[in-house]
């Protein structure tokens, strides 16, 4: 796969969904853990779409650091887009910001920023990456 540089980095990816039964607290509102899981699901979907097989297959992603803030509740049924986008990459550390919007009204429900390490599928340890996920995964392009 070709990249597409740094601009292509700074593109935002979204995610769509409706909030279910299964995503609600004891106080009928998303439960914290499961904007973790949309903020990793997001995060999964957009390395899946921007890559190949032989990209998957060489190297894969360990979250390191989450930082959410939660900023309104959202209910059963609403209809959100989880919007994520890459940051600065340092060493082995790549930064990612994501976002959950409510689609009705557009209110920004949380905002997070997650530290994620590539490593070796096969071992776990952590691993470079080749230039062209570094420019694809950082703002700050290849190094």
């Amino acid at each position: 796969m070709s990249a597409p540089g740094a601009a292509g980095a700074l593109e935002s990816y979204e995610v769509r969904l409706r909030v279910g039964e299964g995503d609600l607290d004891a106080q009928a509102h998303v439960n914290n853990v499961v904007y973790v899981r949309w903020v990793m699901d997001a995060a999964t979907a957009h390395w899946e779409a921007r890559t190949g097989a032989d990209d998957r297959a060489a190297v894969a992603w360990v979250a390191t650091r989450h930082e959410i803030d939660y900023l309104a509740p959202a209910l059963l049924g609403d209809e959100l887009v989880v919007r994520t986008r890459v940051g600065h990459a340092k060493g082995l550390t790549f930064e990612r910001h994501t976002e959950v919007r409510r689609v009705a009204d557009d209110r920004v429900l949380a905002r997070s920023r997650t530290l994620w390490c590539p490593v070796d599928p096969g071992t776990g340890r952590p691993r470079r990456v080749p230039p062209h996920l570094r420019a694809l995964f950082s703002m700050d392009g290849p190094a």
